[in-house]
């Protein structure tokens, strides 16, 4: 055998003057060179942090944890592939686990409930701020960062670099969660079509007014009737204008709580959400942290005039103008719809399905042209007859880390460090390439997104914008999200179903809210299971004492159909990118 056989690579290494690179270096310089790129920062910028995170995971080396979120395609990737990078980089195993929403919020209240640690972490909608810092179950971030947490918190995390933090921070300036993707709610409508002079000058005939992104309610009703009505076939494919689902299933809470009460006006003025009453029609006073109720009576807007128009709308289109079977569809089994090319708009459209919308034509995505180029956009959606300027104009899910006081602190610190690398600067940016649920500010502004903007549709542009935090996720008002959730669907599932009227359902789930509330105080009273903020309902009173024109409750109107107006998706987006 020759010498040069016979001597290891690393003596070599050594003999040379070098030292050879450790293996989970030579892991982290593998995946920065083969997956992630593009970045923000430069290659050594990346090995630097990514030492960081080996240097940090050493106590934890070995060991296997276990963290859950939704299934959307961001989580995807990370359970594929950056759990994968994370194992290889740091020595930590993560089995990182997709559900439905429904079953993450399910394990999340369980893990509360009962303080056994099921999950080391969770991606949990930060819809859950006012119950996260109320209950104080989860970790405050904050104190943990600076705390028992110091040592395994990136010093280049970068906070400020999140566009929600303002999201997952709860009424005591605390960070309760951590971002990991950020989708909005927005109007999705086709834009080949809208621009097509036949169809232009016939809407204007016959409405007064340019077919163009609606600004309000009646709009939109306006364009869908068009569409389902009188345009009814383009280039040979019947098509609908409006699209949405109605099955009796939990997704259909979300399709209330994610602000469409709120998006009709039912709120109070306020950001980022509406005070003293809520888009989920929850009063609580300002500089209070004790919700007083839902119903009218007690000074809540859940069974108010413009909450049971915002149902009634929500009815009536989806039986007049959506394509048919539509009410028999759950959230999921809707999502295929849009990309059979035949509607021509959706009010309420997650960005977070960007990625299924701008895929190849040869996919089944008739919504793209030959290019790959969508024929479609977003924009703002319309708001109701009852929104003035300066409510919520819609809902920003930011589905963000969550650690519990009940995992024990090794799991917790290993989960924490995992949570930090699927989120920071050396693979967010390509984490938002495959998944385009933009979390920070840096990404969104990389040259590879300025490049790739045409591509999707208004994406960019909007994140871009001042307008990005208009949208805003369920706010603190709201005492326990698990609680109060699960009575939206089961209530609002009996209008789509024929059972109760619009007027009938929002009585019934505004006084369930109230009784669920009312055991929430008591609990708060004898055992201070809210730390002192938990309900604190007001007596019930006759409603007119608190409907008003100048508040919510809003008092009903006497026209709920006032003109249709539209505005020019072009003025639209340059007047997002001129305010960037």
């Amino acid at each position: 055998m020759t010498l040069y056989r016979s001597v290891s690579v690393a003596a070599l290494l050594l003999a040379w003057g070098l030292a050879p690179a450790s293996a989970d270096e030579a892991a982290a310089k593998k995946w920065i060179d083969s997956e992630f790129q593009p970045s923000t920062l430069s290659k050594d910028e990346q090995l630097k942090e990514m030492q960081w995170f080996i240097n940090a995971a050493k106590p934890f080396q070995g060991m296997e944890i276990n963290v859950l979120s939704e299934t959307i395609p961001t989580h995807e990737y990370e359970s594929k592939t950056l759990a994968k990078a994370f194992e290889e980089i740091t020595g930590i195993k993560v089995n990182h686990q997709l559900l439905g929403e429904g079953e993450v919020v399910q394990a999340v209240q369980t893990q509360m409930q009962t303080n056994r640690n099921l999950y080391d972490g969770y991606i949990n909608d930060s819809d859950l701020i006012g119950t996260h810092s109320r209950l104080q179950s989860a970790i405050n971030l904050t104190d943990w960062m600076a705390g028992e947490g110091k040592d395994v918190t990136n010093p280049g995390l970068d906070i400020d670099d999140f566009m929600g933090k303002s999201f997952t921070t709860g009424p005591d300036g605390k960070l309760w969660q951590l971002p990991d993707q950020q989708f909005a709610n927005l109007y999705w409508f086709r834009k080949d079509w809208f621009d097509k002079p036949e169809l232009k000058a016939a809407f204007k005939k016959k409405y007064g007014y340019e077919l163009g992104v609606p600004v309000n309610w009646s709009a939109y009703e306006d364009i869908a009737d068009f569409f389902t009505n009188d345009v009814k076939e383009v280039d040979g494919v019947r098509v609908y204008g409006h699209m949405d689902y109605g099955k009796r299933a939990p997704d259909l809470g979300w399709r209330m709580t994610d602000a469409w009460l709120s998006m009709a006006g039912e709120a109070d003025v306020g950001s980022p959400n509406g005070r003293p009453v809520d888009e989920w029609g929850i009063r609580m006073e300002k500089g209070s942290c004790n919700p007083v109720g839902a119903s009218v009576s007690r000074g809540g807007g859940a069974n108010s005039p413009a909450a049971v128009y915002a149902v009634a709308k929500w009815d009536e289109w989806l039986r007049k103008y959506a394509p048919p079977g539509a009410a028999d569809l759950d959230f999921y089994q809707s999502l295929p719809a849009l990309a059979q090319g035949n509607v021509a708009q959706q009010i309420f459209w997650y960005t977070a399905f960007t990625a299924n919308m701008v895929a190849p034509k040869s996919s089944g995505n008739n919504t793209v042209d030959d290019s790959g180029t969508p024929l479609w956009r977003m924009a703002p959606s319309p708001h109701g007859p009852y929104w003035k300027e300066g409510a919520q104009r819609g809902y920003q899910d930011t589905g963000s880390w969550t650690l519990f006081n009940s995992t024990p602190v090794p799991q917790r610190k290993a989960a924490w460090l995992y949570a930090q690398f699927v989120t920071s600067k050396t693979v967010d940016v390509k984490k938002s390439q495959v998944g385009l649920t933009f979390i920070r500010d840096s990404t969104v502004r990389h040259k590879s997104f300025t490049e790739r903007a045409p591509k999707l549709g208004g994406l960019v542009e909007f994140y871009r914008s001042p307008d990005r935090v208009a949208w805003t996720p369920t706010g603190i008002n709201v005492p326990d999200y698990p609680k109060l959730a699960q009575l939206f669907w089961e209530n609002i599932g009996d209008v789509n179903s024929g059972a109760f009227t619009a007027q009938e359902a929002m009585d019934r789930l505004a006084a369930q809210m109230d009784q669920v509330m009312a055991r929430m105080q008591q609990a708060d009273e004898e055992q201070k299971v809210y730390h002192g903020c938990g309900p604190r309902l007001n007596k019930e009173e006759d409603p007119s004492k608190w409907l008003s024109k100048d508040h919510a409750p809003w008092a009903k109107l006497d026209n709920e159909k006032p003109k249709g107006e539209t505005v020019s998706y072009d003025d639209l987006i340059k007047r997002w990118t001129e305010n960037q």
